[in-house]
């Protein structure tokens, strides 16, 4: 690596990954997600432009997980320097290295209200325990999710048959400190006996469908990988329940940014009269963005796409309208898109 964080490669799969962050001797220790499904690889961040710079390439990705890893990251870049001017510039380099996950401002803007308050003598250790209650509470509001969405899925089984559950991209374990969004209804399903089967998008050009088929298969979940334009034809044919995807950034309104391709699903679903919902944290949710018009879209490198020396367009989300989303699952419960504002902090 050339940011001079330290990497182990582990020769043996472990069954589960949870958490997806931890503490260590005075770091943290991340999953590389850009070396899955092909291999396990540990990486200890000892610095903020190590975190940084795992934010920025993905090696941590989902809005809760970035949210939680630029909390540690806070963290770790008042090491050595915990005043006033070393605090802004540690939360303007971590709010600079990816635009759309709302989690990861949300997160920093918590760490700031609080750090702001703390004497200097303390602050670092004020920085690590704000940055611990943000993980945990991560896991927290994920397995409540969880449990809200494991009665939409027993809602809809049909007779004795798996309930089958689209998704897109990566909203399960790996997206988030433990648990998941999308696929913690699944999850907790799967611990409850309730017979589910995910159909899951490869989601190019990043292929992130790869990574919950990767969790879904140690987990012991029934799936299927499926092509992304599959989907319309999977949904025309009723072979579908439900859709079930996370968000990177939820407007007030209750439109949801997601990974690119979700709108796409959410067309399709209606077209067919499937519900189409979105998983995520209340933390996802913006309320300071009206409408999705204003969630900023992040353009990512031509390259991603292995075009060659053509004109390229990489967005890496899409707005799904509040119209096409048939409720949003929260720690809270299930609301519809348009009543978020019970939600209000």
């Amino acid at each position: 690596m050339d940011n001079g964080a330290s990497e182990k490669v582990s020769g043996q799969k472990p069954a589960l990954i949870n958490p997806t962050i931890r503490e260590d001797a005075g770091g943290v220790v991340i999953l590389d997600q850009t070396r899955l499904p092909h291999a396990t690889s540990f990486v200890r961040l000892e610095t903020l432009e190590d975190a940084a710079h795992a934010i920025r390439v993905m090696q941590v990705r989902g809005a809760p997980l970035i949210g939680a890893t630029a909390a540690y990251g806070v963290a770790l870049g008042l090491a050595a320097d915990t005043s006033d001017d070393r605090l802004q510039y540690v939360i303007e380099t971590l709010a600079a290295t990816r635009p759309t996950a709302v989690n990861l401002h949300w997160a920093l803007a918590r760490m700031r209200r609080v750090l702001e308050n703390s004497a200097l003598a303390t602050r670092r250790d004020s920085a690590w325990n704000e940055a611990r209650a943000i993980a945990d509470e991560d896991k927290g509001a994920n397995a409540a999710l969880g449990q809200h969405g494991l009665g939409m899925l027993r809602a809809v089984r049909r007779d004795d048959q798996p309930v089958n559950v689209m998704t897109h991209c990566n909203a399960g374990r790996l997206a988030t400190v433990e648990h998941g969004t999308a696929l913690a209804p699944v999850y907790a399903a799967h611990a409850a006996g309730l017979a589910v089967h995910v159909w899951v998008s490869e989601t190019r050009p990043r292929n992130q469908g790869l990574l919950t088929a990767w969790e879904l298969k140690e987990a012991g979940v029934p799936h299927t990988l499926i092509v992304d334009n599959a989907a319309g034809l999977l949904l025309m044919q009723g072979k579908v329940d439900l859709v079930i995807v996370g968000a990177d950034r939820i407007a007030a309104n209750g439109d949801a940014a997601n990974k690119v391709g979700t709108y796409l699903k959410a067309l399709a679903a209606r077209a067919h009269a499937v519900p189409f919902y979105v998983a995520a944290p209340l933390s996802t949710i913006d309320f300071a963005c009206l409408t999705g018009a204003d969630i900023p879209i992040e353009e990512r490198a031509a390259e991603e796409l292995g075009a060659g020396e053509v004109t390229v367009a990489n967005p890496a989300f899409d707005v799904t309208p509040a119209a096409l989303i048939s409720g949003i699952i929260s720690e809270r419960g299930i609301a519809a898109a348009d009543s978020l504002a019970q939600w209000t902090p």
